[in-house]
C-alpha cells in the first residue's frame, strides 16, 4: 500500500535539547543535499527571529527519503509559551522522537509535550541527546523519563519504547550510550521499525484538518495538515468545514509535498500524506477539507485556554506617526485579527472603551514575540503591562500558577531562595548533585513577570530556570515584583548631559544626552519607592564671571540599555510600552505633574 511507505513524525522535546539541530543532521544524512550544497545551520528556523534567539517559535514541516520510505517530520517548539503549536501539529503526526538532555533529563516541558502525545496514543522513541556531555548520566535519564511515562499513565505497549543515544551536534547515533556511533543510521532505522505507517483511508471521503497555516505571495493562505482519508487532486471540489459549523464550497488550486525544508508542488496526494493545499483565502486552523457529496468534519481541535494577556493601543504619544509605517488602529486591527488565525492559542477582543485590544496568550514570551514580530513589520503601537487571566469558582478568585524548576550553583542557592519565598513562590523539592542545586517550585504566574532578567544577574548566568503552567491555585492577593519608582521627564525637550549627571545620583537612567523625549517618558529608575518628575534639560547657569577654580568634569555612567522584553516586564499598571521599528520608549499611562 502507499501507506506503508510513509512515517510522519513529530520531534518533541523541552527547549534547548537539540530538536531543530536533530532535524538539521536528520536531513543532512539522509542524502537529501549535494555534497557540496552549502547548508545554514538550524535550517528549519527560518525567521529572524528565530535565528537571534536560538529558539523555535513556529513549528516548521519537512521530508527526506531513507531506504524508500518517506519520512514526514515536524519540527516542534520547546517552550512551554509555544505549546499551543505543538498541540496541534501532533495530529499531523503518526510517532515521535521524544528528545531529552543527557544531563538534565526530563525537564517541565518534556512533561507536557509527553502528556499531549500519550494522550493521542503516538508511540514514542526515545532520543537521549547530547550524550558526549562530561556529565552525561544515560541510564538515570532513561529510568526518569520510565518513571514520567507511568506517571502519565501510558499503557504497556508505549511503555516498552526504544531507546537511542545520540549527538546531535556531532551527527551520531547508537543503541549503545558508552560507545559513540559513526552517523544517524540507528536513529533512522529506529524510525523505520518502530514508527507505524499512517492509517490512511484512501477509498474513503475526503477528510483533511488543517493543522497550521502557511502564506504564499502568489497564491494566499496555505493550509498544511496530513490526509486522514480520502484523495487529493489539483481542481477538485471540496467543502471546508469551519470550526462554527459552516460549509463553504471551494476548490483546490495547488498542492504542495514537502522535501528537505521546502514545498514542492504535486499532483496528487493521498490518505497518509502531510500536504499544504491552496485554494481558499478564508481557511483558519482546525477546519476539515472535506467531500461536497458526503462531508465529514472532524472534531475541532482541543488547545489548552491562554493565563496571561495584554492590551495593545494604537500610539498616541507626541512622537505618534514619525517613526512606523503603520499606526492607526485599523492596522493595529487587521494585523491582530491575521495573527489570530494562524495561532489558536492567542485571543483577540476588543477593548469595551474601543480605544484597543486586548490580547491573551500562554505566557509573557508568547505575546512579546507577537509584539516584536509586529515592530519588525513596521507597525507602531503601545502596549500595557502582563496581566494574569483570573477566574471565579465556588466564591473562590483563583489565578494560574506556574511549576518552576531552577538548577543553581549552590553558591547562589540562598539568594534564589529567598527571591522566590518574596515572590510568593512555594518550594516543592530541592536535590542536590555534587555542587549544584536543582530547586522545584509553585509560584503564581506574577511572580514570574520580570524574574529572568533578575534571576541571570543573581547567578551570574550560571543559573538555569524553566517553568511550565501548574494549574489554578488561591490568588495571593497583591504582589509588587518593582520596589523602585521611576523618573519622570516634565517636558518636551532633548536630554543634556550636565542635567544627567545631577541625576545620577538619583537613580540609574535609561537613556544618554542628546535624545530627544517628551513630557512625561521615562527616562530611568528612581532610588527610592516613589516617582520622581525631573528635568532633563536643565543647563548650567551661565555668568559673566570667570569661575574661581576649573569647572568639575562632568563624566556620565553608561545608561542602562532595555530591551523589549525587558521593558514589558519593567512597566507598573499606570505605565505604557511605547513600541516603533526604530524605538522602544516608556512612559506613564495618564500623566499629571
Amino acid at each position: 500500500m502507499h501507506t506503508d511507505t510513509i512515517r510522519n513524525i513529530a520531534i518533541i522535546a523541552h527547549v534547548d535539547h537539540g530538536k531543530t539541530t536533530l532535524v538539521d543532521k536528520l536531513l543532512r544524512q539522509s542524502g537529501s543535499f549535494r555534497d557540496n550544497e552549502v547548508i545554514t545551520e538550524r535550517l528549519m528556523d527560518s525567521s529572524d527571529l528565530e535565528r537571534e534567539r536560538g529558539i523555535t517559535i513556529r513549528s516548521k514541516n519537512g521530508s527526506f527519503r531513507y531506504q524508500d520510505h518517506t519520512i514526514n517530520i515536524i519540527d516542534t517548539p520547546g517552550h512551554a509559551d509555544f505549546g499551543g503549536e505543538v498541540e496541534r501539529v501532533l495530529q499531523m503526526a503518526d510517532g515521535a522522537l521524544l528528545l531529552v538532555d543527557a544531563q538534565e533529563g526530563p525537564m517541565p516541558q518534556t512533561y507536557f509535550v509527553l502528556k499531549k502525545a500519550l494522550a493521542r496514543h503516538l508511540p514514542v522513541v526515545l532520543v537521549i541527546n547530547k550524550i558526549d556531555k562530561p556529565a552525561a548520566r544515560a541510564h538515570w535519564v532513561v529510568d526518569q523519563v520510565f518513571d514520567l511515562f507511568v506517571t502519565l499513565g501510558a499503557s504497556n505497549r508505549i511503555l516498552d519504547f526504544h531507546v537511542v543515544y545520540a549527538s546531535a551536534r556531532d551527527g551520531h547515533a547508537s543503541l549503545d550510550p558508552d560507545n559513540f556511533g559513526t552517523d544517524m543510521r540507528p536513529l533512522f532505522d529506529a524510525i523505520l521499525k518502530y514508527i507505524p505507517p499512517p492509517k490512511g483511508l484512501p477509498d474513503a471521503p475526503l477528510q483533511l484538518q488543517v493543522a497550521s497555516i502557511d502564506h504564499s505571495s502568489f497564491l494566499g493562505r496555505l493550509g498544511i495538515g496530513k490526509i486522514t482519508a480520502g484523495r487529493l487532486v489539483p481542481n477538485m471540489p471540496v467543502v471546508l468545514a469551519t470550526t462554527d459549523g459552516k460549509h463553504e464550497a471551494a476548490r483546490i488550486t495547488k498542492i504542495y509535498r514537502y522535501e528537505r525544508d521546502r514545498k514542492v508542488e504535486t499532483a496528487a496526494a493521498e490518505a497518509g500524506d502531510v500536504v499544504a493545499i491552496a485554494g481558499l483565502e478564508s481557511v483558519m486552523v482546525g477546519d476539515t477539507y472535506t467531500d461536497p457529496e458526503n462531508p465529514c468534519p472532524l472534531p475541532p481541535l482541543p488547545v489548552d485556554p491562554p493565563t496571561v494577556s495584554m492590551n495593545f493601543l494604537p500610539n498616541n504619544s507626541p512622537f505618534a506617526g514619525q517613526e512606523g509605517t503603520f499606526s492607526t488602529s485599523i492596522h493595529l486591527a487587521e494585523r491582530l485579527q491575521r495573527e489570530a488565525l494562524c495561532d489558536v492559542a492567542l485571543h483577540v477582543e476588543e477593548l469595551p472603551e474601543g480605544n484597543g485590544f486586548k490580547i491573551s496568550g500562554r505566557g509573557e514570551l508568547h505575546i512579546s514575540i507577537k509584539v516584536e514580530t509586529m515592530r519588525r513589520e513596521g507597525f507602531e503601537f503601545q502596549v500595557s503591562c502582563p496581566h494574569v487571566i483570573t477566574k471565579e469558582e465556588n466564591g473562590e478568585l483563583l489565578e494560574p500558577y506556574e511549576e518552576v524548576t531552577i538548577d543553581v550553583p549552590e553558591i547562589y542557592l540562598g539568594t534564589v531562595i529567598e527571591k522566590m519565598g518574596g515572590r510568593k513562590g512555594q518550594m516543592l523539592e530541592m536535590i542536590r548533585n555534587a555542587d549544584m542545586v536543582r530547586l522545584r517550585y509553585k509560584i503564581p504566574t506574577r511572580g514570574l513577570f520580570g524574574f529572568k532578567g533578575e534571576f541571570m544577574s543573581d547567578t551570574k548566568g550560571m543559573g538555569v530556570l524553566n517553568y511550565i503552567f501548574f494549574g489554578y491555585g488561591p490568588h495571593v492577593g497583591e504582589m509588587r515584583n518593582r520596589r523602585n519608582g521611576v523618573l519622570i521627564s516634565m517636558q518636551d525637550c532633548t536630554t543634556v548631559a550636565f542635567a544627567l549627571f545631577n541625576l545620577q545620583d538619583r537613580g540609574r537612567l535609561f537613556m544618554g544626552p542628546g535624545e530627544r523625549i517628551y513630557r512625561g517618558q521615562i527616562i530611568g529608575e528612581h532610588c527610592r519607592d516613589n516617582d520622581l518628575v525631573v528635568n532633563p534639560a536643565k543647563g548650567k547657569k551661565l555668568t559673566n564671571m570667570r569661575a574661581a577654580g576649573s569647572d568639575e568634569n562632568i563624566i556620565l555612567t553608561p545608561p542602562t540599555l532595555m530591551s523589549l522584553d525587558t521593558c514589558i516586564a519593567y512597566i507598573n499598571d499606570d505605565e505604557l510600552v511605547e513600541v516603533t521599528p526604530k524605538s522602544v520608549r516608556l512612559r506613564k499611562l495618564d500623566f499629571k505633574p
